[in-house]
């Protein structure tokens, strides 16, 4: 990010802390680990993300008792629920034994088993400078992270694994937190260089082998995009040519017992309804899921100008993917609040955050057109999340899609009716 948008970003800061100091400020309720309920008023209403239970009248709260500051050791034994819940993928099925094999991270069956044959894919896709979208192939990936990275703007990763790709990107660089997406989904990662502290972190792992940057040559298969537009914002990786460089490199592509949670068609019983999904996370980066009952899904809309200077309303536009002309959409919307955390002083001052997402913490669950209270655990480093309700049962989510926003726990939700907002903050 060059000084100009940095000291954009602080003018803004200041202006919106002056503005604040000048207006009357709701009570903050004490931190609780349950969600708040829908306000009566239907009235837009700040409340902190965890609310005290005794004055919530959601009927989700009274399920449990306050949680005390992570200490990043398992959770609770009346929430732990074993990990190793994956169901071994049959690899080789025969027509004649009329098996569907489906595919674990969507819940869909699988027209051709043997694309499941080998490692999934976890690709850096970048959100930012804006002019980078539309993106390509992130309506192929089974499963999309996106995350704060620094100075205000956000990234994706994309798990793709029952669908290939000649052009995703455009690829940015690695981040701390993509270590936890290899591990969960046992993936290579596919990114465009990092920070030195980062690169020099991911070679120490005993995962390195499955970190892929760009390079020179044909294999790995990145390449120049076709767009008018800097370099840096315009490498591209091509999906159909991995295998051959796998075998090329002598890497270890083979399958893996893997697990995307439980799927069911059945819709969840939830008093919570929701239309719109905010995630604000800065005045460079915002966005929300509007529900479209028709399909069962969620479609993506994306910030489509800067909240800086004086600009005071918020502009959208639908995210699509440019490679497949298709509007950006998912079945499951999840918000995760995890920890973003330094690990050391220079790294608060450039912001490299690095993101836990290990143990547990608090989570919400959209799916048909409802909110669901939930918690996600992950209690073993090479399994992945697991989402459960207050109660500890596991959520079942809509075969399809799933889009994760990673927010900090600090972060705050505001209801007005049935469209909920989130703004990421750290502490």
């Amino acid at each position: 990010m060059d000084f100009q948008r940095r000291r954009n970003l602080l003018i803004w800061t200041l202006l919106t802390l002056a503005a604040f100091s000048c207006t009357p400020q709701p009570t903050a309720a004490p931190m609780d680990p349950t969600p708040v309920s829908v306000s009566s008023n239907n009235l837009p209403t700040p409340t902190p993300f965890q609310p005290q239970a005794q004055n919530s009248p959601d009927p989700y709260v009274a399920v449990v008792t306050p949680q005390p500051a992570p200490t990043y050791t398992p959770y609770p034994t009346k929430y732990v629920i074993s990990q190793d819940v994956s169901v071994p993928v049959d690899s080789a099925p025969t027509s004649a034994s009329g098996l569907i094999v489906y595919n674990p991270l969507t819940g869909l069956p699988v027209e051709d088993p043997s694309v499941l044959l080998r490692r999934p894919l976890a690709i850096k896709v970048g959100n930012s400078p804006d002019y980078v979208r539309p993106q390509s192939s992130l309506t192929l990936a089974d499963v999309v992270y996106e995350y704060y990275i620094e100075w205000g703007d956000t990234r994706f990763i994309g798990v793709f694994y029952s669908n290939t790709s000649e052009r995703v990107g455009p690829v940015r660089s690695g981040r701390y937190f993509d270590e936890h997406i290899s591990r969960m989904y046992h993936s290579f990662v596919m990114f465009k260089g990092a920070d030195p502290r980062e690169f020099e972190y991911f070679k120490t792992l005993d995962i390195s082998q499955f970190f892929i940057s760009v390079g020179i040559g044909n294999c790995p298969p990145y390449y120049f995009g076709h767009y008018k537009r800097d370099s840096y914002n315009n490498i591209f990786f091509n999906m159909t040519k991995w295998d051959a460089c796998v075998k090329k490199k002598g890497l270890d592509n083979s399958p893996q017992t893997i697990s995307g949670g439980f799927f069911s068609d059945d819709a969840p019983q939830s008093p919570l309804s929701v239309s719109k999904i905010y995630s604000f996370y800065s005045v460079y980066s915002y966005n929300y899921w509007a529900y479209d009952p028709e399909n069962k899904n969620y479609v993506r809309y994306q910030e489509d100008k800067d909240l800086v200077g004086f600009r005071k309303v918020e502009v959208y536009a639908p995210l699509t993917d440019d490679y497949t002309q298709l509007p950006v959409t998912a079945e499951n919307v999840v918000m995760l609040f995890v920890p973003y955390i330094f690990t050391n002083a220079n790294q608060a001052e450039d912001e490299v955050y690095n993101p836990q997402l290990i143990d547990y913490g608090d989570a919400y669950v959209f799916r048909d057109g409802v909110a669901i209270p939930a918690r996600w655990n992950r209690t073993v480093l090479d399994q992945p999340i697991l989402l459960t309700d207050l109660e500890g049962n596991p959520i079942y989510l809509r075969p399809g899609q799933t889009f994760y926003q990673v927010m900090g726990v600090t972060s705050t939700k505001i209801l007005n009716g049935d469209e909920w907002r989130f703004e990421f903050q750290t502490p």
